[in-house]
């Protein structure tokens, strides 16, 4: 089979020339042939060995696929693998699995080309936790039969709760007793113990089993069933802003940790006033959820556990401060200048927390010490000074402010210490005048201002003494008595004098009011020392002194109102007030009876402030409400206005997108025949008070019927969109598709199905006709069998009697027929 064309050289062969022969291979039979080519060089022989092969496949395929650790959330994950095939003609290939764990592989047999490769896909569902090494067996054309390993590690999407800073597992937090008004934080650190990134919300069960909400637990049972009205009272206080988690949301990438801060914030003791004295216990549970992972309630809590749970455990206590005496305290009358004291005796009655305490500054009183701090179950005395300024009787309410620790506004992860509850004390007091012997002086000269019925005798000290001389002016313009006819028209502003101010005439006084006398209206003389007076620059220096004081007085004053204004701001910043003081000259509308008619009052869920926790019970409840009102048909497929168009363009929070229930995640439609139509629905809840955009995306062949893909749907509504199911495949169906909301969150929906041939079910086996006795020969005898169809697929049936030797004695009717789907037919 081989040939060698070659012209030998009669010559020897020049350094630098070469010589060339073709060997030619032309097999006859499908065998490997050998042979050799023999060289002679000189006088050595050179064997050149000759090959002959048939063409043949040369496959290889890899021997692992390992797709590592990934979660459990239902979803179908797919890698390749190659097969390659290095030789010269085709070679085909075939794989089989008998594992226990579903796989789908694609394609399980086929042929690879030569100098090509095939790629083999396969699926696997992470649907439960679990270890994965199952093999795959592969028969090589040419190599015999080997095996593939499919590794997959597939764990549970959890988050931890550790302490800090010692990084163990927390199942309780407990922050002990609080006094009413105040707050305390404490610090836990959040651990995804998982492969992939978690978006995270906290949820607060506030109808949890076990939860207490302003319970006193030491009390007996009976104490706590006959106090019904602060059960009732306990019921209605928002668990939201009594717990805070700082931040309640938030994104977790794999094997990360994060802080977040617990806030007890115990300020519903505006609630239990007239309970003042009663101690109230809250045992809270408070969820990390990730964000998506909303099951059906069918599933069964060993395939999808609970979400981590932390305990919460706190005790408001109101302040239980005493004073001995007191409230009221009444000082001794004393006169100017004197002091009179009383000791009072502050006792602490709580038996869990010290107080500290601080009286606010008040004019005649003062106390010593002003601020302290009194441990448990202890006392301190305190002394109350009453020193008068002036002559009079003084009843003022002293303000005693508790301190303690409350949150920023614009930080909650700070606490500042503040004033959280005042106490008030009355102080009276009494300042009397001191008895003078009062002298009498002739006073011949003109009439006093103060004088008594003559005129003749001045009472000399009333216990007061003035600086300056007495200066009575008034108005010149508004007196023409006596007014000399030169000075008739002198100006409006000038200021007349009376007779009586002789003594300050000479005085340095303001250069620019004028003083004239009061009858004949001429200008004062005033006598201006150039030692002791202002200098021009001087005057002008004072004004500037006086004109920066005013307006620092005047931006002090400002500053303190819209201090006052913000305050108020924030008191009324509510969802309901949303900062305006009610009843503050805001009128109701007028509603007729017309106007009820025609628009029905709807309610309005409010929107959650973004500090403030979700909770289970607003979570449940919140769909059933008649605000949510549910559309089937007409929705737009893409957004058109341009408030739609707004909505639909937000990145959603994770609080949001936990408010966007879209499910079941996994949808199982059981056993469904081949050729057949089955739909579910795909329930979409939009609990937010904007516009949602919702697409889904779908390669599978089985699931291309399914309509609408695009919706716009409405704030709080909700719709659904019909899956259907139809394959022309027996066995195991196990895929999932995707969807987003408003083209930027990912979700995904697993799709379950075993797909079975048509069947019909007999309800019996075997049927005996026994006769009556007395009844002849050539009569009939009738029973029933029934003709079950259990699937989804109209199916035909035909009954074929058996005739043997003898005959057939027995009819069947109906022959034939065909039953619809999940129907009977009696026969």
């Amino acid at each position: 089979q081989f040939k060698l064309i070659v012209e030998n050289p009669d010559r020897p062969v020049a350094s630098g020339l070469q010589l060339t022969a073709i060997v030619e291979y032309y097999p006859e039979t499908e065998e490997d042939l050998q042979d050799r080519l023999r060289l002679l060089i000189e006088d050595d022989f050179v064997d050149i060995p000759l090959l002959g092969l048939i063409p043949c496949s040369f496959l290889e395929i890899e021997s692992e696929i390992n797709f590592g650790a990934v979660i459990a959330n239902s979803k179908i994950i797919s890698k390749e693998i190659s097969i390659a095939n290095s030789g010269s003609s085709s070679g085909i290939f075939k794989l089989s699995y008998d594992g226990a764990v579903p796989l789908n592989i694609e394609p399980t047999r086929g042929v690879v080309k030569p100098k090509s490769v095939k790629t083999i896909k396969v699926d696997i569902c992470t649907d439960v936790p679990r270890i994965i090494a199952e093999v795959i067996k592969v028969e090589l054309d040419g190599r015999g039969c080997t095996e593939v390993w499919i590794k997959a590690v597939v764990v549970q999407q959890i988050v931890k709760v550790l302490g800090v800073p010692f990084g163990n597992v927390l199942e309780c937090v407990n922050f002990g007793p609080v006094y009413f008004g105040s707050s305390k934080t404490e610090q836990i650190s959040l651990y995804n113990e998982s492969p992939e990134c978690m978006a995270w919300v906290a949820v607060l069960e506030d109808n949890a089993i076990g939860g207490e909400m302003g319970t006193d637990l030491q009390r007996s049972t009976d104490a706590v069933l006959q106090d019904l009205s602060l059960k009732n009272r306990a019921r209605d206080v928002d668990v939201s802003t009594l717990i805070l988690c700082v931040p309640n949301q938030g994104t977790l990438q794999p094997y990360e940790k994060s802080l977040v801060t617990l806030c007890f914030n115990c300020n519903s003791y505006r609630i239990f006033e007239r309970d003042s004295a009663l101690k109230q216990d809250y045992v809270l549970f408070l969820r990390f959820e990730a964000v998506g992972n909303k099951y059906d309630y069918l599933q069964t809590l060993m395939k999808h556990p609970r979400p981590t749970e932390l305990a919460l455990t706190g005790s408001g206590i109101p302040v239980t401060l005493t004073f001995n005496p007191g409230p009221v305290f009444k000082f001794t009358d004393c006169f100017l200048g004197e002091q009179t004291q009383i000791l009072c005796t502050v006792k602490n009655e709580s038996e869990l927390l010290p107080v500290t305490f601080s009286f606010r500054k008040m004019a005649h009183f003062n106390i010593s010490p002003e601020k302290g701090k009194i441990k448990a179950k202890s006392a301190q005395d305190v002394i109350f000074s009453f020193s008068p300024r002036q002559i009079g009787t003084f009843k003022v309410k002293q303000v005693v402010d508790i301190i303690g620790t409350g949150l920023e506004e614009d930080n909650l992860r700070v606490l500042k210490k503040k004033s959280f509850h005042q106490i008030y004390l009355s102080f009276i007091g009494v300042c009397k005048s001191e008895r003078k012997n009062i002298l009498f002086k002739i006073n011949p000269g003109l009439t006093p201002m103060i004088s008594n019925a003559t005129g003749r005798f001045v009472a000399d000290g009333t216990g007061q003494c003035t600086d300056t001389a007495p200066v009575a002016i008034l108005k010149s313009n508004q007196t023409q008595i006596h007014t000399h006819r030169i000075n008739r028209n002198c100006e409006g502003d000038a200021l007349t004098a009376f007779p009586n101010d002789r003594a300050a005439s000479i005085r340095p006084s303001d250069r620019i009011k004028k003083y004239r006398t009061i009858f004949t209206k001429t200008e004062r003389y005033n006598y201006i020392d150039p030692e002791f007076s202002y200098t021009d620059c001087e005057q002008l220096a004072k004004a500037a002194h006086k004109e920066y004081y005013s307006c620092y007085i005047y931006n002090l004053r400002q500053r303190r109102l819209q201090k006052d204004a913000t305050r108020q701001f924030y008191i009324c910043n509510d969802p309901v007030n949303i900062g305006l003081k009610p009843a503050e000259g805001l009128l109701s509308p007028k509603i007729s009876v017309t106007d009820i008619h025609k628009e029905k009052l709807q309610f309005k869920v409010l929107p959650l402030e973004e500090n403030c926790l979700l909770t289970s019970e607003k979570l449940e409840t919140v769909a059933s409400k008649p605000s949510v009102k549910e559309i089937t048909s007409r929705l737009s497929a893409l957004p058109s206005s341009t408030q739609e168009k707004e909505d639909c363009s937000r990145t959603l929070t994770s609080k949001q997108l936990h408010q966007v229930v879209i499910g079941p995640s996994t949808m199982d439609f059981g056993e469904v025949c081949v050729y057949s139509t089955t739909s579910r629905k795909l329930h979409i809840i939009n609990n937010l008070l904007v516009h949602i955009w919702i697409k889904i995306d779908i390669e599978m062949d089985e699931l291309q019927f399914t309509s609408p893909l695009s919706q716009v749907v409405p704030p709080l509504t909700k719709t659904h969109i019909s899956i259907v199911f139809e394959t022309c495949t027996l066995g195991m169906f196990k895929r999932s598709f995707t969807y987003t909301i408003n083209d930027q969150h990912l979700g995904h929906v697993l799709v379950v199905a075993k797909v079975v041939p048509v069947q019909l079910e007999l309800s019996a086996r075997e049927l005996i006709l026994n006769p009556v006795p007395g009844y002849l020969a050539e009569t009939e005898f009738r029973t029933t069998v029934r003709v079950y169809n259990p699937r989804n697929h109209p199916a035909e049936f035909t009954w074929k009697p058996v005739i043997t030797d003898r005959g057939n004695a027995f009819s069947v009717r109906p022959v034939k027929g065909i039953l619809c789907k999940y129907s009977m037919c009696a026969c």
